[in-house]
Parts: structure tokens; C-alpha cells; sequence
């Protein structure tokens, strides 16, 4: 269950979601390093390093969620909205990041995991990169509620690694995707913890 596993069809690499909801844990910086390092087959292809960041969709100011594969997870499938599809060459990893209800003020557990973040953000294996913040939620309230409060949780993601570790502001992309990309489909006003995660997408150099 500990290993992070590159080369599936699915979306982006998820930390222990056969776990119940009430009981998510995350990884540690080492794993996160794991989850988030090219491969050798990826960094193959200068300059691009083997790494296709994912471009916006037309007229969207808000980036796609990651393409990197899926650990296999318990009663969770994936969205209809993401086809299974050639795309394995972006590193990413979820987080699950408890914020106050219905506000980006982190909770113990959440600097807890973003703490190891840090740590695996500013070791020599990835400190040559750049990351995008997506910031995700469940299905309850409306869809601009939830794409503002989503936005304003990876900003706070952003600010905490900032203030903690020094990393710079130009080395992270942040963005709000509410409940346009759920993890586990729900219908709407469903509370939903594994949907409330932050994913961390490798950009590249």
C-alpha cells in the first residue's frame, strides 16, 4: 500500500484512500519525493526534461487537474470527465489538508501534512522544479463558493510554504478548482472528505 506506483491508467498518484474517510493519512516527505521525482524514462527529452505541464483549456483560467497516474483505491472511481488516455508524464501527488469548516485557517493536522510538503519540496531531489497548487472540494454549496474557498485554500497552501521553508512564490502556481474534478463522484451536497485534498502537480525546470 506504501508504494507509490507510476504507469497505471488513471489520474494522480492518491495516498491512502482505501483507508475510510475519517481516517485519512498522508505521506511522508520522502514519499511525497517519491511521488513527485521524474522518472528516468520522464527526464529523457530535453528541454522539456520529459515533463508536459498541462496546458489551461480555452478561455479557462484555471489549469486542468494533473495527469499523473492513480494509486488503486477502495470505493473511488474515477470521473467520467477524465478519460483514460495516454497521459502518465506528470508527477503529482494528493494531500489531504483539514481547514477550519468553511474557511482556508489550517488545523493542526493540516500544517502537520504540509509540513512534510515542505520538506519534500526543498530537498536537492526537487528543488529544480516548479509546482502547481490545486486546491479541490466536495460537492456542497455552490459552484462559485466552492471554486473561490478552494482557490483561497491553495493560496493559504502557497503562503504557509512560503513563510515556513522560503519557497519562493515564482516556484509555485496556484489554483481553485472547487468540485470540477472530484476524486470520488458524488452527487451535489455531498459531503465528501476525500474530494477536500490538495493536489501537487510537478511543472518541470
Amino acid at each position: 500500500m506504501n508504494a507509490i506506483r507510476f504507469g497505471t491508467i488513471a489520474v494522480v498518484a492518491v495516498w491512502a484512500l482505501a483507508a475510510p474517510a475519517s481516517a485519512q493519512t498522508n505521506p511522508s516527505a520522502d514519499q511525497i519525493v517519491k511521488a513527485l521525482k521524474p522518472s528516468p524514462q520522464m527526464l529523457q527529452g530535453a528541454p522539456t526534461r520529459g515533463i508536459r505541464p498541462l496546458a489551461p483549456s480555452p478561455g479557462s483560467d484555471v489549469a486542468p487537474v494533473s495527469t499523473a497516474p492513480r494509486l488503486p483505491t477502495t470505493g473511488a472511481t474515477r470521473p467520467k470527465a477524465e478519460p483514460a488516455t495516454a497521459r502518465t508524464e506528470t508527477p503529482a501527488v494528493d494531500l489531504y489538508v483539514p481547514f477550519e469548516n468553511g474557511s482556508a485557517e489550517l488545523t493542526p493536522a493540516g500544517i502537520a501534512a504540509l509540513d512534510e510538503l515542505g520538506k519534500a519540496l526543498t530537498s536537492s531531489s526537487l528543488t529544480g522544479y516548479r509546482f502547481r497548487i490545486e486546491g479541490h472540494t466536495d460537492t456542497v454549496g455552490t459552484r462559485d463558493y466552492n471554486q473561490s474557498l478552494s482557490k483561497r485554500r491553495a493560496d493559504a497552501v502557497s503562503a504557509y510554504l512560503e513563510k515556513k521553508f522560503g519557497i519562493a512564490q515564482d516556484k509555485l502556481v496556484v489554483v481553485g478548482v472547487g468540485f470540477e474534478h472530484l476524486l470520488v463522484p458524488t452527487p451535489p451536497q455531498t459531503p465528501e472528505p476525500r474530494n477536500r485534498r490538495v493536489t501537487v502537480v510537478n511543472l518541470g525546470a
